[in-house]
C-alpha cells in the first residue's frame, strides 16, 4: 500500500447528529466521486468502543482515523461518523468509521444515536464490518449481541433488503482455529435473527435474504503485530473489485449513482432522524428526480449562454441563415448528449421524462 497517497476524510455526522453537508460536498469533489457512476463501494465498521475499529481501518485501507492511545486508557475516540476514501483500492471505495457502541460517555442516551447510525450505515453501505472480540463468541453476555440485535431490528425499517455483506472480524484470535469458531458464531447470529421481532412482511424472511454473512479472524495487534499486519494484507485483497460478480458486494441492490451520493445520504439521515421507515426503491426514484432536474436546469442554462446559439439568433434576425438547421441541430445534440451522459445511471423512467422536459424547454426558446 502506498502511504504517499493522501487519504481524504471528513466528519460526516457529528456526535450531536448534525450532518456536515459542506464537508461531504468538498470530500466528493476531492475524491472525484461524481465521475464514478455505479462503480464505487461503501464500507462501514461497527463494534464495541475501544475494540480497535479505527486501527483496523487504518491498516486495512490506509486511512487516518484517530486511534485510541492505550497508555491513556480506554475512552471514546470516534464521535459520530467519519468518512474517508480507502487508499489504493479499485473501484473507488469509501469507508465510514462509526462511534463505538456501549460507550460510557453517552450513558443511557446512546441507544438512540446507536440505532440511528446503525440504520444509516446499513442503508448506504455495501459491506458492514462487525468488529468483535474472540472471547465473546458463544457467550450470552457478549458485547456484540446488543449491537447485532440493533442491526437486525433497524434493518426491518428498510422496506426492501439491500443484500448487504456483513463481515464479522474476530479480533485477538487465540489458538482455536477459525473453522471451529465460525460455526459457533453463525449459530449465535442465527439465534439473534430468529429472536428479533419482525414485521408481518418479513416474518418468514431468512437472514440470507438481507445479508451475506462472512467471517474472518485476526491476531492481536498489540501482542502479535507482524502476524496481524500479514493477515490484514490478505484481507485487504478481498476489497479489490468488491462490486464485481462474485466479489464481497457482488449482489448488492438499490445502488445510488455516485453523483447523487451526497443528496441521498443527507435525505436518508433526515428520514432516520425523523424516525420514519426507509423505502429504498422510492428513495432511489426521489434521488433520480432531484438530480435529473438539476442536470436539466444546468443544460438549459448552458444552452441559453451558448455563444453559437446567440450568433444563430442574430443571423435569423438579419435574415443571414446559411446552414441554420444543421448548426442548430448540432448545438441541440451536444446539449442532450451531455444530459444523457450525466444521467446514465439514474432511474430510466425519471431520466426519460426529464429529458423530454428539457427538449420542450429548448424548443420553446427556439420558437420565440
Amino acid at each position: 500500500m502506498d502511504k504517499s497517497d493522501s487519504c481524504c476524510s471528513t466528519h460526516l455526522i457529528d456526535g450531536d447528529g448534525n450532518f456536515n453537508v459542506a464537508g461531504l460536498d468538498k470530500f466528493m469533489k476531492e475524491v472525484k466521486l461524481a465521475e464514478c457512476g455505479l462503480s464505487y463501494a461503501v464500507v462501514s465498521i461497527m463494534g464495541p468502543q475501544s475494540s480497535g475499529k479505527s486501527t483496523l481501518l487504518n491498516h486495512l485501507f490506509g486511512t487516518n482515523f484517530r486511534e485510541m492511545d492505550t497508555f491513556k486508557g480506554r475512552s471514546q475516540t470516534t464521535k459520530g461518523i467519519w468518512l474517508a476514501q480507502c487508499v489504493g483500492i479499485e473501484p473507488c471505495t469509501l469507508v465510514m468509521d462509526l462511534e463505538g457502541t456501549d460507550g460510557r460517555e453517552r450513558g443511557e442516551d446512546d441507544t438512540a444515536f446507536e440505532k440511528q447510525s446503525a440504520l444509516f450505515a446499513l442503508a448506504v453501505s455495501d459491506i458492514v464490518l462487525i468488529n468483535m472480540w474472540c472471547h465473546d463468541i458463544g457467550r450470552e453476555q457478549a458485547a456484540n449481541k446488543p449491537l447485532l440485535k440493533t442491526v437486525f431490528q433497524v434493518m426491518m425499517r428498510l422496506f426492501s433488503p439491500r443484500k448487504t455483506t456483513l463481515m464479522f472480524v474476530i479480533r485477538d484470535k487465540t489458538r482455536t482455529p477459525l473453522e471451529n469458531l465460525e460455526p459457533v458464531l453463525r449459530e449465535d447470529i442465527q439465534k439473534i435473527w430468529d429472536a428479533v421481532p419482525k414485521p408481518s412482511a418479513h416474518k418468514e424472511t431468512p437472514l440470507s435474504e438481507f445479508f451475506n454473512v462472512k467471517v474472518t479472524a485476526l491476531s492481536s495487534y498489540e501482542e502479535r503485530e507482524e502476524q496481524f499486519k500479514e493477515q490484514v494484507a490478505i484481507l485487504r485483497q478481498r476489497f479489490f473489485h468488491s462490486i464485481a460478480p462474485g466479489g464481497l458486494a457482488g449482489d448488492r441492490r438499490a445502488v445510488v449513482p455516485a453523483s447523487g451520493f451526497s443528496f441521498s445520504a443527507q435525505e436518508i439521515w433526515k428520514i432516520i432522524k425523523e424516525n420514519k421507515d426507509l423505502d429504498l426503491p422510492a428513495h432511489k426514484v426521489m434521488v433520480a428526480t432531484v438530480r435529473c432536474e438539476e442536470i436539466t436546469n444546468e443544460k438549459f442554462s448552458s444552452f441559453i449562454a451558448n455563444e453559437e446559439w446567440h450568433q444563430l439568433e442574430d443571423a435569423v434576425q438579419s435574415r443571414l441563415m446559411p446552414s441554420f438547421g444543421r448548426k442548430l441541430s448540432s448545438i441541440l445534440d451536444v446539449c442532450l448528449t451531455e444530459y444523457d451522459v450525466e444521467t446514465t445511471y439514474f432511474d430510466e423512467g425519471v431520466r426519460s421524462s426529464k429529458r423530454k422536459q428539457l427538449e420542450e424547454k429548448l424548443l420553446q426558446v427556439m420558437l420565440l
